[in-house]
């Protein structure tokens, strides 16, 4: 699946007890239709966000950037502090681009080798109408 937001807070890295690292961060998405009432609604959602690939990426990850994303969506439950049901969406995500800096687009794609990660950056231009 993919998805195209924007961060709604910077990224952060957390350790896991396994002594491995993830980069936790939240996407907004907008979507707008017409009712049968022919009236614009605009309808925004939010995912909670995971990237364990590599945490280098976690410094470009900040409030307000224009991100696509691609990866699996998972739903999760629980009672809130009131005691209120909630629920959320997970996105676990496997591939990240940057779109900033007018059309220059910037991927981030980490692959695993044996004993260390990388991130692959590349520019190159980009012919979307926004």
């Amino acid at each position: 699946m993919n998805i195209i937001g924007r961060l709604t807070r910077d990224a952060e890295v957390r350790t896991t007890s396994q002594d491995k690292q993830v980069v936790n961060f939240s996407v907004a998405t907008n979507d707008s239709y017409k009712n049968k009432q022919g009236e614009r609604i605009e309808q925004t959602t939010y995912f909670d966000c995971s990237y364990w690939i590599s945490a280098k990426v976690a410094t470009l990850l900040t409030k307000g950037t224009l991100v696509e994303l691609t990866g699996r969506v998972s739903t999760r439950a629980w009672t809130g502090n009131d005691g209120e049901p909630r629920a959320g969406l997970n996105f676990h995500t496997s591939q990240i681009k940057l779109y900033g800096g007018g059309k220059r687009t910037e991927t981030v794609q980490a692959t695993a080798q044996t004993g260390s990660n990388s991130t692959a950056g590349k520019g190159t231009e980009d012919d979307l109408p926004f």
